[in-house]
């Protein structure tokens, strides 16, 4: 079941856990338990411990993340990824049509992963 509001997170390959929850608490996405990442990534060690903790994680396919019109552009992203942000697509392809992001894409301390949130439905 996918919940109202989910966060989405962007990382590199080296990212650890800590970067991934660094991203989750600068977006204010610490308390959500619902996590959409790129397909891809789903068996990356870091979503695999995220899981471990209790994340509920929604995998979002390569070509669902080129759908959502998202806040941020990142030339990078776009190159590697087809969209802006791949945290802000993966929340709003999770929730599916009707979604918007609460803000654009929080960057965690050491520059490895991104979270964005998105909600579905009336404001929060």
């Amino acid at each position: 079941m996918i919940p109202d509001t989910i966060a989405g997170l962007g990382f590199r390959t080296a990212a650890q856990l800590e970067s991934l929850l660094d991203a989750l608490r600068q977006a204010g996405a610490q308390d959500l338990r619902h996590i959409a990442v790129p397909a891809v990534k789903a068996r990356h060690p870091a979503v695999m411990q995220l899981s471990r903790l209790g994340y509920h994680l929604h995998p979002v396919s390569a070509a669902q993340l080129t759908a959502p019109q998202t806040l941020t552009d990142s030339a990078a992203s776009r190159a590697a990824h087809g969209t802006g942000s791949v945290s802000e697509a993966c929340a709003l392809a999770a929730l599916g049509p009707g979604a918007r992001l609460i803000a654009p894409r929080e960057i965690s301390a050491d520059g490895m992963a991104t979270a964005a949130i998105a909600h579905k439905g009336p404001k929060p």
